[in-house]
């Protein structure tokens, strides 16, 4: 469109007639001025990169601490729990930008999600020797339960982080946020677990990560669709 064509178009729009309801303009007003909070300053993003993954390290060692240690601390860390310190910082990375927006994403967080659990299904398909399958439903069971709880308390501690942000795609931080909180029950139950069968670590440990990572995914689904149900409630009034 050339200058004299948009200027053309700004002036028939300057002389159509703009009958608006003073009803309508009334409701959109309250619901501007409604929806105004105070600006809160929200601290750099590397500051909160490192509270993200503090959360992480905090959850699953304090977990390994009060339920005991499965693993020889004097002997060097698993290569597992070298990826769990490469792959934590990253998916802390785009928590963090979920909430301050503008911020760039290296990875789609589905990406980041579907990456974490093939990464380590993998790594414990080649460090692993044991393909026992003995007592894997039993074992299993109690291994998924007690990583699901320490993920959810750390879904918690970072939904306390996230809630302070402006998070404008609430399933997309979800998905961010659960498999970051699935990390960190990961880590646990490879500071905790003395299982080293590798059905056992590829089904029941990763699960934790997938599963955190769709639940995450589902209450920023439902978050999202709540808020635009407030809204457009706020609208009708």
């Amino acid at each position: 469109m050339t200058n004299p064509e948009l200027e053309h178009v700004l002036e028939w729009a300057a002389k159509a007639p703009h009958a608006v309801d003073v009803e309508v303009l009334e409701r959109i007003t309250r619901q501007v001025s409604g929806s105004l909070r105070p600006v809160r300053i929200l601290p750099s993003e590397a500051t909160i990169r490192l509270v993200l993954f503090l959360i992480l390290v905090l959850v699953s060692i304090g977990g390994a601490t009060c339920l005991g240690f499965g693993i020889d601390l004097w002997k060097p860390a698993s290569p597992i729990l070298w990826v769990v310190a490469v792959l934590g910082p990253q998916t802390a990375t785009l928590t963090a930008a979920a909430m301050v927006p503008g911020s760039r994403k290296r990875f789609e967080p589905h990406v980041m999600l579907l990456s974490c659990t093939a990464a380590f299904a993998a790594l414990f398909a080649v460090f692993t020797r044991d393909y026992r399958l003995d007592h894997f439903f039993s074992e299993g069971i109690v291994c998924l339960g007690l990583g699901a709880l320490f993920a959810a308390a750390a879904g918690f501690l970072i939904w306390l982080v996230l809630r302070r942000g402006c998070v404008l795609d609430p399933p997309a931080a979800g998905i961010s946020a659960g498999t970051l909180a699935g990390l960190a029950g990961f880590a646990f139950l490879e500071l905790h677990c003395p299982i080293q069968k590798a059905a056992h670590l590829m089904v029941w440990h990763t699960a934790v990560i997938a599963l955190s990572g769709l639940a995450g995914f589902r209450i920023g689904r439902f978050a999202q669709d709540l808020g635009t149900k407030r809204r457009a409630a706020e609208f009708m009034q």
